[in-house]
């Protein structure tokens, strides 16, 4: 039976010549490859004096975005928790109350807003879901945790300080 691409080899079988049973050909190739990336340019960044370059389209930690009057913009529809696929974001909606018309947008808001960051992929489908542009991916990677209820977001973490108030 013929194979059906070309790129099988067949083996070669004939005995070693002396040269060869002393690996030195094999050893200078090697040596050549060693010398040649020792004069390329390091891949690595030394940290805290560099700060690394990201691309345009990087996907960092979330942010829920507030309107020019400072008012919440997300009304927990709830659709950013449909479309994420890892399931990392819950929440739970609420009635705004009279007297709360400069907290909140619209009648319904997010009363309990999390995102599990240990569970997110950072794929960016909440962002895209979201009808009020309510939350966003910043250019800020996730830092650092000794324990793993840090890794959980709640709603006064990822709201954007208020314009007026600074809080």
């Amino acid at each position: 039976m013929q194979a059906l691409t070309n790129r099988a080899k067949p083996v070669d079988r004939r005995p070693m010549t002396f040269m060869e049973k002393l690996y030195v050909p094999a050893i200078a190739k090697g040596m050549g490859i060693t010398l040649k990336h020792l004069f390329q340019r390091k891949a690595t960044v030394s940290f805290p004096e560099k700060k690394r370059d990201f691309s345009p389209v990087f996907r960092g930690l979330h942010v829920l975005n507030r309107d020019e009057e400072g008012r919440e913009r997300c009304t927990a529809c709830g659709l950013c928790a449909v479309a994420c696929p890892a399931e990392a974001i819950t929440m739970e909606a609420a009635e705004r109350k009279t007297g709360e018309e400069n907290l909140y947008r619209e009648e319904k808001y997010a009363a309990r807003y999390e995102i599990n960051m240990l569970r997110c992929i950072f794929c960016g489908f909440c962002e895209e879901a979201c009808p009020k542009d309510a939350i966003y991916m910043s250019e800020t990677f996730a830092p650092s945790n000794y324990q793993r209820k840090g890794f959980i977001y709640g709603k006064d973490d990822l709201l954007i300080p208020d314009p007026k108030t600074g809080k």
